[in-house]
Order: C-alpha cells, then structure tokens, then sequence
C-alpha cells in the first residue's frame, strides 16, 4: 500500500463524511443478504462519491465493495444459471454467499480499525 491510502488525508470533517459513508455502504451490503435491492444502493453510493474518496483510505474500501458488488453479482448469476445442472448452481451459490459475508465483514474490520483495504 501507498502512503496516500494509509494517511486519510484532506479535511476532518470530508473524511468524517467519508467514513459514515463507507459504513453506510458496508451495512446495506450486508443487508443485501436480506433485502437484495439494498446492495443496488450500496453500489450507486459507491459510484457517486468514489471521486470524494481519491486520496484517502476510504478510496480502497469503496473500491473493495464496487469489486464485491460486480463479482458477487457474477456468480450469482453462473449459480442461477447452473442450478439445473447437478443441482451445482447451489454449490456456487453457497460458495458466493460464504465470500460475500467474508468480504462484508473483512471490509468492516479494517474500517473500523481506520485501515484501508488490499486493492
């Protein structure tokens, strides 16, 4: 990791904004398991304010979470699409919810330990 992602840099009040935000994001990801149309808020929040984010250590959160929202989005897709074969949709669908509550709640940890994410 840079310099730049480990000094949240610009003014104490943005960054506060920015932190809220990436929590923001992080909860209605994890809400997504429930209310799926949560994480379509997530990922629009993420896209919106991904340019306030250049320079700091929320930079590498939204850009953990726009990464998790598109490959997360990915296999769900395979797993539907693959349930009729042998029932392994399942599978893939079981493997994708594992690695999206592992990067929900690794992302969690490292913002609420003020580190950034490896991108």
């Amino acid at each position: 990791m840079n310099d730049i992602t480990q000094n949240p840099g610009g003014d104490s009040a943005q960054v506060q904004n920015l932190r809220q935000l990436t929590m923001v994001s992080y909860v209605l990801s994890a809400v997504s398991a429930l209310v799926g149309i949560t994480a379509i808020a997530a990922i629009i929040i993420n896209y919106i304010k991904r340019d306030d984010t250049r320079g700091t250590i929320y930079e590498s959160h939204f850009i953990w979470q726009i990464r998790t929202f598109w490959w997360g989005l990915l296999w769900s897709v395979l797993g539907v699409a693959t349930i009729w074969v042998l029932g392994l949709g399942f599978v893939v669908l079981a493997a994708n919810a594992i690695w999206l509550i592992y990067r929900v709640v690794r992302g969690f940890l490292n913002w609420n330990d003020n580190k950034a994410m490896p991108v």
